[in-house]
């Protein structure tokens, strides 16, 4: 593993350092959210079962991976709720929330490109993958999906509030309350999962080390807005608590200088 790469970025809230280049698929009302009876039994025996070995042996081989927290769990392994994780990694992220959770199954909210790799594509969709709708109509089917994952059926969904992805980040980026739609409109609890990474004592190893906390009920006495704003801002800060455990960077990250100084110029005019 490479150590002390430099990324320079500009914009934390929208640059994308992931470097899969894949044209994402348009999800519109043709798009299936849900699946046959058979579909969901062979997702559920991949997703909780065949694949389990493979996301553990990678997480322990690769990262020497531990989660601190799973006990916290417990208080809501009768409701379903919603996960908040920071995005540093393109496979682990995935992993660590749904081997987290188990045996309650975990389903992701992910953007279009990751269904859209032929012929993987369907793979990811049974591995609990559900794409950001592209249009109205798409987007009711889109709410309809969560509401039976998460009320009816009692699981997890995890979400990236961050967005994209910047490898072996040991920050928080600042995102907005607009992913906090979900636990304020069906009235779920959240957690978050802050994956870090750890120097391991005396070699120059790197470990990574997932802190669970909560749960974190949405407050349904304010407004929607104002519901959104006040999850939004304890998970962002359990998140930044979170973050100070990471002790090593193997990628520094520095806000591109030209690109201040160019916006400064610009402001002057």
């Amino acid at each position: 593993m490479k150590k002390n790469k430099v990324i320079y970025y500009n914009d934390e809230l929208n640059d994308e350092f992931s470097t899969a280049v894949i044209e994402p698929r348009i999800i519109d009302e043709r798009y299936n959210y849900k699946h046959s009876f058979i579909w969901e039994c062979f997702s559920a025996l991949l997703q909780n079962v065949l694949s389990v070995p493979i996301k553990w042996i990678y997480l322990k081989c690769k990262f020497r991976h531990k989660f601190i927290g799973k006990e916290k769990y417990r208080e809501c392994k009768n409701t379903g709720f919603f996960i908040y994780s920071n995005h540093t990694q393109v496979f682990s992220d995935t992993f660590t929330t749904s081997m987290s959770v188990m045996p309650k199954r975990n389903y992701l909210i992910v953007n279009p490109a990751n269904i859209s790799v032929k012929p993987f594509g369907w793979i990811v969709e049974l591995l609990g993958a559900i794409p950001i709708p592209g249009n109205l109509t798409a987007t009711k089917n889109f709410m309809n999906i969560i509401e039976d994952r998460v009320v009816n059926k009692k699981q997890s969904i995890t979400i990236y509030p961050e967005a994209h992805i910047w490898p072996y980040y040991t920050g928080i980026r600042n995102f907005k309350d607009v992913s906090f739609t979900y636990p304020i409109k069906f009235n779920k609890p959240v957690f978050c999962v802050i994956n870090t990474y750890q120097k391991i004592d005396n070699t120059s190893k790197v470990r990574m080390v997932s802190y669970i906390d909560g749960p974190f009920y949405p407050d349904m006495n304010l407004s929607k807005k104002e519901a959104q704003r006040k999850l939004r801002n304890i998970v962002y800060e359990k998140m930044l608590e979170r973050a100070k455990n990471s002790n090593v960077e193997v990628v520094k990250y520095i806000k591109n200088i030209d690109n201040l100084s160019n916006m400064n110029d610009n402001s002057n005019v």
